[in-house]
């Protein structure tokens, strides 16, 4: 059986740090696309991060970049995302999600649909007090 599994959200303050984790099984996590959405209180989900396990090809919304870094840890069969200097908008549940596919390209930011990847996760809560 396929689990994505987050961990790693909670209540921090601006200007503070989080590690996100997504743990994998299933299947292990060598040539794969992942991708790391949000989605806060009464908006839609948005792309944050997306990497290729198979070449490390990363791209990020603009919204993050410079503040956010995705990473894996091969051995845990796990990726990151580590979000430094983080904003009240920033405030969402994150999800993780795979696709069978090592290929990715920004336009994969803008696939939010449950159906435009394979696997999702259940969600961590991040809430950054102002």
């Amino acid at each position: 059986e396929v689990q994505l599994v987050e961990s790693g959200g909670g209540l921090v303050q601006a200007g503070g740090s989080l590690r996100l984790s997504c743990t994998v099984s299933g299947f292990t996590l060598d040539d794969y696309g992942i991708g790391w959405f949000r989605q806060a209180p009464g908006k839609e989900r948005e792309g944050v991060s997306c990497s290729s396990s198979e070449d490390g090809t990363t791209y990020y919304a603009d919204s993050v970049k410079g503040r956010f870094t995705i990473s894996f840890d091969n051995a845990k069969n796990t990726v990151y995302l580590q979000m430094s200097n983080l904003k009240p908008e920033d405030t969402a549940d994150y999800y993780c999600a795979v696709r069978n596919s090592p290929i990715v390209s920004a336009l994969l930011l803008s696939a939010t649909g449950r159906h435009d990847w394979d696997y999702w996760g259940q969600g961590t809560q991040v809430t950054v007090s102002s």
